[in-house]
Order: structure tokens, then sequence, then C-alpha cells
């Protein structure tokens, strides 16, 4: 095993988002059926179209985060502890910019609480 916070740290990492795209064969609802899949790919694109995808941030898809709707998909963004339920597509601009800023400027930094 390797500690690798100060690699990690050292190459520019400001955040992550974490993008829910579980599916379960079940009557709940779920991330993969609230188009998880294409939420997760719209964060990939807003964060290259400004130049800090896997640079700054980084994006994983990843299992159940609770919060789970048929309206929409789960995100989680750290170590700022943003958790955002309901996400659409469509929404991933207006949410990336809140967060991050227009150009994606306001990275590693604290935002004003919700």
């Amino acid at each position: 095993m390797q500690e690798r916070t100060e690699a990690v740290l050292a190459n520019g990492f400001a955040d992550h988002v974490l993008v829910c795209t579980n599916a379960r064969d079940t009557e709940y609802a779920c991330c993969a059926d609230a188009h998880g899949e294409d939420v997760y790919e719209a964060v990939k694109a807003w964060l290259r179209d400004r130049g800090v995808f896997w640079s700054q941030v980084h994006v994983a898809e990843t299992s159940c985060l609770g919060l789970c709707s048929a309206d929409g998909t789960a995100i989680a963004i750290h170590p700022r502890g943003r958790w955002y339920s309901d996400v659409t597509p469509d929404d991933v601009p207006e949410l990336l910019e809140r967060e991050f800023g227009p150009e994606a400027s306001k990275l590693g930094v604290e935002p004003s609480p919700p």
C-alpha cells in the first residue's frame, strides 16, 4: 500500500466530483435510470472545456450516494462537502458554475454556505 496524498496535491488536485451511476433491479429509483451516465458525461465535458478535467478536478462514477430519485442523479463534490440530488444533464453547467465559477477559477476554495 502506498499513501499518495502529497503527490496528488502536488499535481494541483483541488476537487473531486462523484457522480452516481448506480443501477439496481428493484422497484426503487436509481441514478442509472435517472440519466446518471449522461450527467457523468456532462460533468466531464464541462470540466474538459475549461481545461481542468483530470488535472485539478477528478471525476468518478460511484455507486449509491443515498440520494436516490427518479427525477435525476446524485452528485457529491469533495472536499467541499457538497451534495446534490435530482441533477439532470441540463443542470450540470449551472451546478458546476455555482461551485467552481464560470471558467472553473474557484478550485480548491471553500464555497460560501448554500
